[in-house]
């Protein structure tokens, strides 16, 4: 294995680590948290986590794992072979569908709507409870279990590589 692409493996596999840790830490007892602060509290104290998330480490991790992704599938298809080259092509695949992808279908929807309501309106507390924390907790689950088996495929992956590297 080139030292470049061994690189790359445990840098993403680390970082599919790390947003999937944030992701976890959500669907655990952040969003609890937040359902337990009565009424307007729970629906800004989030509008402003979905602000601050936009700062660069979360959102380098999260964004730069999208073509990260995308090369591990092409280097796999292109460069491996065997179980190796499927378990690493799935680890990029599950990340791109089961994180990303439920992102940007599901919670940034989400999110934005919630930005557009005021806090201290119904119309906030009934989105909130009925709709947002449920949902988005559900989805941002999907988002920590894709996180985690991207991580786990990417280990078994360059595991099976380092054992067998006749690929």
């Amino acid at each position: 294995m080139s030292f470049w692409f061994y690189f790359l493996t445990q840098s993403t596999l680390i970082a599919y680590a790390l947003v999937g840790g944030v992701f976890l830490a959500f669907s655990d007892f952040i969003m609890r948290s937040l359902k337990q602060i009565s009424g307007r509290g729970g629906v800004e104290a989030m509008q402003v986590i979905n602000r601050e998330v936009f700062r660069w480490i979360f959102m380098t991790l999260f964004l730069g794992l999208a073509p990260v992704s995308v090369a591990l599938i092409l280097y796999s298809y292109v460069s491996l072979s065997g179980p190796s080259a499927l378990l690493i092509a799935a680890s990029g695949a599950v990340y791109l569908l089961g994180c990303f992808g439920v992102t940007i279908v599901r919670n940034v929807p989400m999110n934005e709507a919630l930005a557009r309501l005021e806090t201290g309106g119904s119309e906030a507390a009934e989105y909130w409870t009925s709709i947002y924390l449920p949902r988005w907790t559900f989805w941002n689950s999907v988002r920590t279990l894709a996180c985690t088996i991207s991580a786990a495929l990417l280990l078994s992956g360059v595991l099976w590589l380092n054992s067998n590297p006749v690929t």
